[in-house]
């Protein structure tokens, strides 16, 4: 695999770990009523998750160039932490909008 790829790869698992670690603290930080703090976390996320999905996409512009991008356990990783990243991101919106009704009610 060459440096390029690899480097992508670590890419989809750096920034889906960080995008799903600042979901979490959103949701820690609507648990405790600090929608602002909430609210940034969430924009964090969603930054984070960006990065690794420009990752995600150059890989995928390479494969349709006919350049194809060996699959290995550590590619299946970095896909992994994309989508759970992706994944944990939206269930923390919603959590954090329960918590926000929840506390005007």
């Amino acid at each position: 695999m060459d440096e390029k790829n690899v480097q992508s790869i670590m890419n989809l698992i750096i920034y889906g770990g960080d995008g799903r670690s600042s979901a979490m603290e959103a949701i820690q930080a609507a648990k405790k009523g600090d929608f602002d703090l909430a609210e940034e976390k969430l924009a964090a996320a969603d930054k984070s998750l960006l990065e690794a999905h420009h990752s995600q996409t150059e890989m995928l512009t390479q494969e349709a160039n006919g350049n194809p991008v060996e699959v290995s356990l550590l590619m299946v990783h970095g896909q992994d932490h994309l989508m759970t990243g992706m994944m944990f991101r939206d269930l923390a919106k919603e959590i954090v909008e329960l918590y926000r009704t929840v506390k005007e009610n």
